[in-house]
């Protein structure tokens, strides 16, 4: 059986009372006080006060443990809205958010589907949501959004840790490197890259994936359009 479908072990009376729930909060306070190296069995034990051998009745492994976790967080991103447009749109910004609140979220999603029950209602309502929609449109759109909020999160929290690791914000690293990128733009060998640094706008993160969502977004507007009768 898969962890979603084994049962608990009976309560015991003893000092340190366990559940799967209890084992996944103390594994994700673990892990958003530093990072998934600091989550093991062990030391998720030693959080709740009980030997590592216990926990074994409701996890049988660490891989089992990280997709309680990840699924625990899935139960932050509610999509709501009213049409097919705002409900991705929901979608996108609560992942966003459940990310950047849980920043090892980002290392363990956008591989195999998550198949924990609080997974599949975030899915089960964004595929309701686009019920008029052809399914051979929806699916592929749906999986274009998650797509894009997964790559655009995994910037945004490489881009945290390194300025943790270096010391330096955005704004410092540009003020480092600028006079580099001004020397080499002067030789003439890169002018369209030239013109769009000088030229282009400068969005901040929020407006950057609000921006990308909504080249998006059009993109799957115009095909239902085209597609429809």
């Amino acid at each position: 059986m898969l962890v979603w479908e084994r049962p608990e072990p009976p309560d015991r009376p003893v000092p340190a009372p366990l559940s799967r729930e209890r084992i996944v909060r103390a594994a994700i306070r673990l892990a958003d006080a530093d990072t998934l190296e600091a989550v093991s069995l062990r030391k998720v034990a030693a959080a709740l006060d009980a030997g590592p051998m216990r926990l074994y009745g409701y996890i049988a492994t660490k891989d089992e443990l990280f997709d309680l976790m990840v699924d625990a967080v899935h139960a932050e991103i509610r999509p709501s809205g009213d049409g097919w447009r705002q409900v991705l749109i929901s979608l996108a910004d609560t992942t966003r958010q459940a990310a950047h609140r849980h920043e090892w979220f980002a290392d363990l999603i956008g591989g195999r589907p998550q198949l924990g029950p609080h997974a599949l209602a975030r899915m089960d309502a964004v595929t309701a949501a686009l019920g008029g929609v052809d399914l051979g449109t929806a699916v592929p759109a749906i999986a274009a959004v998650d797509a894009y909020v997964v790559g655009v999160v995994r910037r945004e929290i490489t881009e945290r840790r390194a300025e943790r690791a270096t010391g330096m914000d955005k704004r410092q690293w540009q003020l480092t490197y600028g006079p580099y990128l001004q020397r080499t733009f002067a030789t003439g060998r890169y002018p369209a890259l030239a013109t769009a640094v000088r030229d282009g706008p400068h969005l901040d993160a929020d407006q950057t994936f609000q921006a990308g969502l909504d080249f998006l977004l059009d993109g799957i507007e115009a095909r239902i359009a085209r597609l429809s009768p």
